[in-house]
């Protein structure tokens, strides 16, 4: 069941070097979303982790936490995203806890782009209160819930290459802003690379 988008256009004009494009953010900042445009309007493969994790547990993300609880779940996780990172370039959608663990943030920081959706909390509760699926929001309340897992993992979200906001604009203009941000890393190689 694994969402991969397969796409055959050359995405070299934009996209510095051989890497992914990671999304991170927490839940609702709209990284599948703006995933499966993005990777469309680059020419790139595109593929969800949790997907991917699912297929690899033969079970949902909800089933993963129910079973077997987070930290099983955070190391599969872990695994699924490493071996994403050693693939072709695409674009790659993790989960909201994905970048808080160290090692996920050095594997992207060597191999992909990491790029933080951030949103504010109004517009991730919007979101998130569409879909009942989300393990992290099943119990208390959700505004809470999101205001902690803000002041936990946007720390480490801050150690993302490039930050876009994503608000309650269209996806597409969201696009727009994710492609113009990766811009200016191809931009400042070009810099280096002229004053060398």
């Amino acid at each position: 069941m694994s969402a991969q988008i397969k796409s055959t256009k050359d995405p070299a004009k934009i996209i510095p070097g051989d890497k992914s494009i990671v999304l991170v953010g927490l839940m609702g900042a709209g990284k599948t979303c703006i995933g499966t445009r993005l990777a469309r309007k680059l020419g790139m493969d595109f593929v969800d982790a949790d997907d991917e994790i699912e297929a690899a547990a033969d079970c949902t993300v909800e089933e993963i936490f129910t079973r077997y609880g987070e930290q099983a779940f955070r190391d599969g996780e872990r695994r699924v995203i490493a071996r994403l990172l050693e693939g072709e370039p695409r674009v790659v959608a993790t989960g909201g806890g994905a970048f808080v663990n160290a090692e996920t943030r050095d594997n992207v920081r060597r191999m992909g782009i990491s790029i933080w959706l951030k949103a504010d909390i109004d517009v991730l509760l919007q979101r998130v209160s569409h879909r009942n699926n989300r393990p992290l929001l099943k119990n208390g309340d959700k505004r809470q819930t999101l205001e902690r897992l803000i002041d936990e993992r946007y720390p480490c979200y801050a150690e993302a290459s490039l930050t876009v906001e994503s608000g309650a604009e269209s996806p597409d203009v969201t696009v727009t802003k994710v492609i113009d941000a990766l811009k200016t890393i191809d931009d400042e190689r070009s810099t280096e690379a002229a004053a060398e």
